[in-house]
């Protein structure tokens, strides 16, 4: 599913124009990431936990050369499923 195809299930459920619901949903996502980017945590009842992890720096293996390369430390964002959505997706 794309946006563009979920601007169109929420427009045609709200009644809301296309262009409109397209800002909200483009608001939407400019805000979960400016807040991950300021390094928040963002919850969303019912849904799950966007934040931002700290990996550390690793020893990796080129799997097609066999050579080792150094992968530095990073931050990476995750999405933290709640039990709910688990167990609705479990059971469909």
């Amino acid at each position: 599913m794309t946006k563009a195809d979920i601007v169109d299930v929420i427009s045609s459920s709200t009644g809301l124009s296309k262009v409109e619901t397209e800002s909200v949903v483009k608001g939407f996502l400019d805000t979960v990431i400016d807040a991950l980017k300021r390094g928040e945590t963002i919850e969303l009842r019912g849904f799950g936990t966007f934040k931002v992890v700290q990996r550390a720096a690793r020893v990796a293996r080129n799997p097609r050369s066999n050579v080792e390369v150094h992968v530095p430390e990073q931050k990476v964002p995750v999405l933290k499923i709640s039990k709910e959505v688990r167990h609705i997706v479990a059971e469909s």
